[in-house]
Order: structure tokens, then C-alpha cells, then sequence
């Protein structure tokens, strides 16, 4: 509500506002105030700001990257939860403690995967995209996505077994494997890629499987990196995978955009 009000009052396209290109990361950082910094007045108020100014970082994000030809993705709501979840902390009337929805308990570092692992994984790492690790609760949205469209839906399954099988090939703690961790951001890179980036063609499919495994690894990398800072890996993997492979992809003859009618 509130991302799309900054949107009308700021007079942005009529076909954004309604498609949601400009509101979709206000929805993200509001779900992420509420579980990095608990259910708590001041939360909301920090909500509020972070839908608002996801919209206005939305609008700058697509003016400086527009001419590379790049897309503004998640990255707005990346910023803005990046910058309010590190300085929280150092504000009495915002900081709480930590909630236990931020806690990332102590993860037996097995790999050896048991079959429960797997098919709750496999919903999870769609449920994961809000911050929600109950298999059911991604179940449910991959229902609604095969009712958006069947490749919407097919592609959503692809990332989810991609993100899996990568991070069960490269030893991941199953435990992890199960709750979705490594496998939301295959699972929104291949939903770019196959669905709104790239045309439907055999070598495409091919680039859209390497970027959903790239952002699988990446998301392990990440997440050493923001631990060091008391932070969450988001869906930084998603945006760096993709805005690295979108822009290679000029210079790959074989790999077709979708506007792309040569």
C-alpha cells in the first residue's frame, strides 16, 4: 500500500503502478524490517520507510542501469534492508535485540541429504523469497505461479531442483538444503532468465540452468561475507548473477534476448 501511494503521489507511470515494477521491493523490505527487527511500534514505522524508499531507489536504480540494459530487479530492496538491518543497532528506539525470526540457529554441517530434506527443500527455496522456510507456504505460491502461466511455473521448478542438486553436488549442509537457503535465488534467476530475460531457445535453457546453479554457489559465498556484519545474504546472489550474465550476454551470439527478434 504504502509503495504504491509513493508511486501515484510521485506520478509514475500508470502501467508500473499497476504492474507492480515499482512496489514489488516496497513488499520485500517490509516483510525484512519485520524479521530482522521484530514485532515492535518502531518496526512499522521502519517498514513504512523502507517501502518508501524502495520505491524512490526503484526509480534510480532503473535510470543509471537502463542504458547498460539492465534490470533494477531486487537490488532497491537489497539496499535499502542492507543499510536499515546494519544500522539498527545503533539506535535505541529501533533496535530490540535480535528477534528469534533473524536467528540463524547452529546448522549440523552434514551433507549427507535424507529424502525429507529434499522435497521440503524443493518448496522451501520458493517459500525462502519472503523469508519463509515452511515447505507448505512455498507449495501454495508455486500453485499460484503455474496459475500465472505453465512456464512461470516450470521455470520456478527448475530453479528450485537446479538450487538443490548444485548445493547437494558441492557438499552444503543438508539442513540448509532443506529450508531453502541455497535455492531461493536459483529459483527467482531462473524465473528471470527463462520467463522474462531470454527468449525460449535449447541454448538459452542451457544459460538458464548455469546462471540458476551460479547464484546456488554464490549464495554460499555471500552469506560468509554478510555474517561477518551481523547482516542477510537477501537476494544480492540473484542480482549479482544476473545482472553479470544479462550483461554478457551482447557479446554471446548463441544466447538471444526476448526483445531480441533477429
Amino acid at each position: 500500500m504504502v509503495s504504491t501511494l509513493t508511486a501515484r503521489l510521485l506520478a509514475v507511470s500508470h502501467d508500473s503502478v499497476t504492474q507492480g515494477l515499482m512496489t514489488y521491493c516496497g513488499v520485500l523490505g517490509g516483510i525484512a524490517m519485520v524479521v530482522y527487527l521484530g514485532h515492535h511500534p518502531s518496526t512499522y514505522v521502519m517498514a513504512v520507510s523502507a517501502a518508501v524508499t524502495c520505491t524512490l531507489v526503484t526509480a534510480t536504480l532503473g535510470t543509471l542501469l537502463g542504458p547498460f540494459g539492465l534490470k533494477a530487479f531486487t537490488g532497491p530492496f537489497c539496499l535499502v534492508s542492507l543499510v536499515m538491518v546494519l544500522g539498527a543497532p545503533s539506535f535505541e528506539r529501533v533496535w530490540h535485540g535480535t528477534p528469534e525470526s533473524a536467528v540463524t540457529y547452529a546448522t549440523p554441517t552434514t551433507p549427507v541429504v535424507s529424502w525429507t530434506d529434499l522435497w521440503q527443500g524443493f518448496f522451501s527455496n520458493v517459500s525462502q523469497i519472503f523469508f519463509v522456510e515452511t515447505w507448505y507456504v512455498g507449495l501454495i505460491m508455486l500453485v499460484g505461479l503455474f496459475l500465472a502461466g505453465w512456464r512461470v511455473g516450470l521455470f520456478a521448478v527448475l530453479g528450485s531442483v537446479v538450487g538443490i542438486l548444485t548445493a547437494w553436488a558441492l557438499g552444503a549442509p543438508a539442513a540448509l538444503i532443506g529450508e531453502g537457503i541455497y535455492g531461493y535465488n536459483a529459483v527467482l534467476t531462473s524465473l528471470a532468465f527463462g520467463v522474462v530475460l531470454l527468449r525460449a531457445t535449447a541454448w538459452n535453457f542451457v544459460y538458464t540452468v548455469l546462471a540458476a546453479a551460479a547464484s546456488t554457489a554464490l549464495t554460499a559465498s555471500l552469506s560468509v561475507l554478510f555474517e561477518k556484519f551481523g547482516s542477510h545474504t537477501f537476494t544480492w546472489p540473484f542480482n549479482i548473477t544476473t545482472w553479470a550474465l544479462l550483461a554478457a550476454v551482447p557479446a554471446l551470439s548463441r544466447i538471444t534476448p526476448l526483445a531480441d527478434d533477429s
